[in-house]
């Protein structure tokens, strides 16, 4: 059996949208990262995505655990000319756009952007690969809310609408076992 340990990276503060922008995140709650390395397999693999604020809650998590390179393929959402903007300011300027990006997911991209089914296409990518390369193991896999959500809809086999009511928190942990098939484990779980 495989694990998948997704983590949501420290938060950003950012009240913009926030994609492919290379942020840092905020991780000077030593005590919520230790919890959170302290609930992670021991001998758990970790990976991120390759931008400052995956890596950067991989270093604080990582302890004495291996790690793998950053993979782009697990890169949060493309949000193109989005990128930075405030919702009301897209809402303002896109409105229909906007609302059918997020109310039916799908598609819809940005301008120059990512549609759902295409960020999808891409983490699965990922995933796959670090499934095929490193079956059987305990994979802690640093990443983004939209990644995240990516992997509950394949394992949950939900419609992008429906995986999109799900929260998931900086600093939290999503865990899926595959064997056989996906079994969704834990949702959101902060320690």
């Amino acid at each position: 059996m495989t694990e998948l340990h997704l983590v949501r990276h420290g938060p950003t503060h950012a009240k913009t949208m926030v994609g492919w922008s290379d942020l840092p995140a905020d991780l000077s709650d030593t005590a919520a990262l230790a919890r959170l390395s302290d609930v992670l397999p021991a001998d758990g693999i970790v990976i991120s995505s390759d931008l400052t604020r995956t890596i950067a809650t991989a270093d604080a998590i990582q302890g004495s655990r291996s790690r793998l390179p950053h993979d782009a393929d697990l890169r949060e959402i493309h949000f193109g000319d989005w990128e930075l903007k405030k919702f009301t300011d897209i809402e303002a300027e896109d409105p229909d756009r906007i609302r059918a990006y997020w109310e039916h997911p799908g598609d819809v991209r940005p301008p120059n952007g990512e549609s759902w089914n295409d960020v999808t296409t891409r983490v699965d990518r990922g995933i796959d690969r670090l499934i095929t390369n490193h079956a059987g193991q305990k994979l802690i896999v640093v990443v983004h809310f939209g990644v995240i959500l990516t992997q509950i809809q394949r394992a949950e086999r939900l419609t992008s609408s429906e995986v999109f009511g799900h929260r998931i928190d900086n600093l939290s942990v999503t865990s899926i076992h595959i064997d056989d098939g996906w079994s969704l484990k834990r949702i959101n779980h902060i320690a």
